[in-house]
């Protein structure tokens, strides 16, 4: 009888020991699955989205001769048998945003000039062109984070520069707005030219809200805008990336999020 309830006792540690066990592992399983839900949610909890799947340009428009997606980035290249005679662009499909946020990605060659346009509009009569405000980008850094009007007003603020653009009469002269009114400095050019790297990646996010525009690279504040021009400045349209004319060139985005506001 001894040994009956000493098998007894044992049998049920065992079975208690199996359920523990398959407990354990429920609770594991289960907090795995919470984890890589909390996970797959957290970039939509700041409200930004992706808007490039890194495989296709499903979602974007472009002459493909010029346009791929590789490796998980949108590419923009020109060879030297396929120079191009007007600046194109592959362009977003998914609306014309208005008050945003744009966060991303970019790399480009020592030779390559590029930028995002934002709040733009198409060109009649040219494939693929757009004219609106645009965050520069080039190889040599000497634009990248400058504020530019693509087929507008040219250059609203240059990299260092705080603005202010006046609801006054202006024109274009060497390559630059002339009402623009300079309110504060945001570093020197050079200096803030030093926190960019060549033909590595680097971070760009923008900032558009209202009448005010903010270009950072690397998480610094490059160029600041407001635009008070209600002749000239546009509060919605379309977003796309450039490829300029010029020499053969490459430039390439990823993690492409945008968050609406």
């Amino acid at each position: 009888m001894k040994m009956i309830q000493k098998l007894n006792g044992c049998l049920a540690i065992m079975i208690a020991g199996l359920i523990m066990t398959g407990c354990n592992s429920s609770t594991s399983t289960h907090t795995q699955k919470d984890d890589a839900a909390t996970a797959a949610a957290s970039p939509a909890a700041d409200g930004f989205e992706s808007i490039f799947d890194g495989k296709t340009l499903n979602g974007w428009e472009g002459d493909t001769t010029y346009w791929r997606a590789e490796d998980g980035e949108l590419v923009g290249e020109i060879t030297p048998d396929k120079l191009i005679k007007t600046n194109t662009f592959v362009i977003y499909q998914g609306g014309e945003p208005a008050d945003f946020e744009l966060k991303l990605e970019f790399k480009i060659t020592e030779s390559g000039n590029s930028g995002i346009n934002y709040r733009s509009e198409l060109v009649e009569g040219i494939p693929f062109a757009l004219r609106g405000y645009q965050a520069d980008i080039d190889g040599k850094n000497n634009y990248t984070g400058q504020n530019y009007e693509e087929r507008g007003r040219t250059t609203l603020a240059y990299r260092g520069q705080k603005v202010t653009i006046p609801d006054t009469p202006g024109e274009s002269q060497k390559n630059a707005w002339t009402s623009v009114i300079v309110d504060g400095s945001l570093g020197s050019s050079d200096s803030l030219k030093a926190l960019i790297k060549n033909d590595d990646w680097n971070s760009c996010h923008l900032i558009v809200r209202g009448n005010h525009l903010q270009h950072y690279i690397n998480d610094v504040l490059m160029s600041d805008v407001t635009d008070d021009d209600t002749t000239h400045r546009k509060m919605k349209g379309l977003l796309g990336m450039q490829v300029h004319v010029g020499p053969a060139m490459e430039v390439r985005y990823r993690n492409i999020m945008l968050k609406n506001l």
